[in-house]
């Protein structure tokens, strides 16, 4: 395996972890392990924990905007926003994903590491832009589709299940998507 694939098994492994248990629960011996190489190994590729979890994020972040892109593709205004939305559905059905980006806002709301916060920040924003260019959205449109996306998120990252009152405010292809989440993370 050449360096640039067991790079890629390192941030997909670093993927994993983060998304589990978080930037100061995550070990780089965990994330060795898993690709199943040395810690030594592992610093050869990224000089420190904190690049891992940068390339994790840039990994989340990516796949994000890329999903966004791609639904919209063709499309503009509701039609290319309800794409997006679509879209997400499917994307955070992978838990490492969902799990990492909640991940992602914690490591930047506890300002440890300003550098950090401000990547996260601007890539979040970065979200914001891709949707606004992509759709049009006037400003109410998008805090709209991003707290959905965001109550979402919470809803499926603490597990409350589609049944609850919680839900009631989503329509019924939601609530099928979030059921499929839980079966798929069973």
């Amino acid at each position: 395996m050449s360096a640039e694939e067991r790079r890629e098994s390192v941030i997909r492994a670093a993927v994993v972890e983060f998304a589990r248990t978080g930037y100061h629960g995550t070990s780089t011996e965990a994330i060795a392990r898993r690709v199943g190489v040395s810690q030594p190994y592992l610093f050869r590729l990224f000089p420190g924990k904190q690049a891992l979890f940068r390339a994790a994020a840039e990994r989340c972040f990516d796949r994000t905007a890329e999903t966004f892109e791609a639904a919209a593709a063709g499309m503009s205004g509701a039609e290319a926003l309800e794409a997006m939305g679509e879209a997400y559905s499917l994307l955070i059905r992978d838990r490492d994903v969902l799990m990492l980006q909640m991940q992602l806002y914690t490591a930047a709301a506890s300002a440890e590491d300003p550098e950090l916060a401000d990547f996260i920040r601007r890539r979040w924003t970065g979200l914001w832009d891709i949707v606004r260019g992509r759709t049009g959205a006037s400003d109410e449109e998008l805090t709209g589709f991003f707290g959905h996306g965001m109550l979402i998120n919470t809803l499926l990252a603490l597990g409350i299940p589609v049944e609850d009152r919680c839900w009631n405010g989503f329509d019924g292809a939601c609530k099928v998507a979030a059921a499929e989440v839980y079966a798929q993370q069973r």
